[in-house]
């Protein structure tokens, strides 16, 4: 088993849905992840937070097995989104983007962290994740997400990245904007061909398309007849996919992925069931296993 090192947002987020509204609850790529992939191995978070993070929410994560070494608290305001959904669960209607603290955000990795073996960079500027593979010595394996703004205004930097890491997730809206193609399939096909040795393109309520040189691995999501709140879905599958990698420390094998994504699936299908974080805070793996048992339930064929 191996730590993973994660560099990302962590964030109040305000979110409306239709089952209700949650203001100022927890949130952030690197919360999401994290809370997921310390289910499977060790964590250690790169972030800057303000004044206001609570520190009932820093110790939620330090009994999950999470290194907040690498934390900063500056003064200010943490991170603040604001996001409604209303008849598409899967896209959300951004109403207000507060970045405070985290709009001079520049991730200095301490020491202890820089020969993390499986190195995760979640939603943040290009050049950002850059800099961060520029501190790390000789990782096993290099992961990364984005999003439509980076796709737009800095692809350039973006391509670069892809070129440099193992492993790209993906939603399907932005893997076809970033390649042109119109559908997950094309898209991954393109994909594999800028840099990533397994790209997994995330398609919210459909699941997943995971695409190797060897070929494709293709699930449903896992059948949730309520989402409460999409946020940080993907987030949550790529903490788990990366969690099962580093404890089966096999690299890029592609039993290995096939697990990792049918994770993914299983604890993307928790986080949705609540607002924020909230339906990962007291996850254990019994939860998940259950769980397991049902999936293979639904897309078994015997």
């Amino acid at each position: 088993m191996s730590d993973i090192l994660v560099v990302g947002s962590l964030a109040y987020d305000t979110i409306s849905t239709p089952s209700g509204k949650a203001p100022r609850t927890l949130g952030g790529s690197a919360n999401y992840f994290s809370l997921a992939a310390s289910l499977f191995a060790p964590v250690k978070v790169v972030g800057v937070v303000g004044e206001d993070y609570e520190s009932k929410d820093l110790e939620m994560l330090k009994t999950r097995n999470v290194d907040v070494t690498g934390l900063k608290t500056v003064k200010g305001k943490t991170f603040h989104w604001e996001g409604a959904y209303d008849g598409d669960m899967n896209e959300a209607k951004t109403l207000a983007t507060e970045l405070n603290v985290f709009a001079d955000f520049n991730p200095e990795l301490p020491a202890s962290y820089q020969d993390a073996q499986y190195v995760f960079l979640a939603n943040i500027d290009p050049a950002l994740q850059l800099r961060v593979l520029e501190q790390v010595k000789r990782p096993k394996l290099v992961g990364a997400d984005t999003m439509n703004f980076w796709i737009s205004s800095k692809r350039d930097t973006l391509v670069k990245v892809l070129g440099k890491i193992d492993a790209l997730l993906i939603n399907e809206g932005e893997a076809e904007m970033l390649t042109g193609a119109s559908n997950a399939i094309a898209a991954s096909d393109a994909l594999i061909k800028m840099g990533p040795k397994a790209v997994v393109v995330k398609r919210g309520e459909y699941g997943f398309v995971l695409r190797t040189q060897e070929g494709y691995f293709i699930l449903p999501a896992f059948p949730v007849a309520t989402v409460v709140d999409p946020t940080g879905a993907g987030d949550t599958f790529a903490g788990a996919f990366f969690g099962t990698l580093a404890r089966s420390n096999r690299g890029l094998d592609l039993a290995s992925l096939k697990e990792a994504c049918v994770n993914g699936c299983l604890l993307a299908s928790f986080t949705v069931q609540g607002f924020g974080v909230s339906a990962l805070r007291d996850l254990t793996m019994v939860g998940v296993e259950k769980r397991a048992v049902e999936f293979n339930t639904v897309t078994s064929r015997a």
